[in-house]
């Protein structure tokens, strides 16, 4: 037991520290090969924040703990909007360009549908695995035609500062971060199987708290950077983006690998909450744009919003407490 709980932390220290790594790595690679900030940072750093969710969904599937990976899929979305969001918005209240969210926001709130059609029976195939993979597809292919032509988003993403680095130590970075990531997750998963077992606790609810909460924390640290620097549109977008990245993409891998059969709770409980949560954040941004702080055309997203967001994160936990 002491031996899985030192891997699950050693697990998380190394997966954020790679995770830094690859992200440094693969957005030096892009700049060198002359892509924009904007596509930089719609892609390769929102696929490097989401990097944890993704490694530790794919090793957890291979080891037939899929359950495990979609509780990670499931907990992540409602850490990144209840914890990560709301945190950000307690130390920092800020205004969004509500153009800049309201497309992303409503892809999210499509996808959110889409996946509870998909785990209403309480299975997710290979069938519904692969869908969601080409959802992912389309939906980044029209954000990026999309967003790459608001110069509000250009200005911003052009302040972002992305580490000039030589091309072969940016490969050796992005390559020793990758590599770090593959075992880090072995490790985390290993760690939080063992203790689930341990504990005679189900891994679909190890994946919904343990190692949701620390596979979100990149997302945390990305997302309060850029609020902190006046990057808002950037901060709210990677959480949008990064639940996008975990509903297609981390939740589809385990389907694909093997199909899952799923605890009734998924659909019961857990799958309410994000879809609550979600619903909550795109209200917020709608009613935010009536906010007398909030200039024409922006939305205001302020320190009541943040508390709501805990207190429903908050709320979540006691209800995972009370179903032990």
């Amino acid at each position: 037991m002491l031996i899985a709980a030192a891997a699950i932390i050693a697990g998380f220290a190394i997966l954020i520290w790679s995770a830094d790594l690859f992200i440094i790595g693969a957005a030096a690679i892009a700049r060198n090969m002359g892509m924009s900030p904007i596509v930089i940072g719609m892609t390769i750093v929102s696929i490097g924040t989401s990097a944890p969710e993704v490694l530790v969904s794919l090793t957890a599937a291979f080891e037939g703990a899929g359950e495990l990976a979609i509780g990670n899929a499931i907990g992540s979305n409602i850490a990144n909007i209840g914890m990560v969001l709301g945190i950000t918005l307690v130390v920092t209240p800020f205004v969004v360009l509500q153009r800049a969210v309201k497309k992303e926001l409503l892809i999210l709130l499509v996808v959110t549908v889409m996946a509870g059609l998909m785990l209403a029976d309480n299975r997710l195939s290979g069938m519904e695995g692969w869908l969601m993979l080409g959802a992912l597809a389309l939906a980044m292919t029209y954000l990026l035609r999309t967003q790459s032509q608001d110069t509000k988003l250009q200005e911003e993403t052009e302040d972002e500062c992305i580490r000039e680095l030589p091309t072969l130590r940016a490969w050796l970075t992005f390559g020793a971060g990758l590599i770090l990531l593959i075992a880090s997750s072995r490790l985390l998963v290993w760690g939080a199987v063992i203790t689930a077992q341990s504990l005679g606790v189900s891994e679909l609810l190890i994946g919904l708290t343990v190692i949701a909460i620390g596979t979100s924390l990149p997302e945390l640290a990305a997302t309060v950077t850029s609020a902190l620097r006046g990057h808002t549109e950037i901060a709210i977008g990677n959480v949008i983006g990064s639940n996008l990245f975990n509903l297609l993409a981390v939740m589809a891998i385990p389907g694909i690998v093997s199909s899952q059969t799923l605890a009734s709770e998924v659909i019961e409980r857990d799958y309410p909450v994000m879809t609550l949560l979600t619903l909550l954040l795109a209200s917020a941004v709608y009613i935010g744009g009536k906010r007398r702080k909030a200039p024409e055309g922006y939305a205001y997203l302020g320190r009541i919003v943040g508390w709501l967001l805990i207190t429903f994160y908050a709320l979540y936990y006691y209800l995972l407490y009370m179903s032990f």
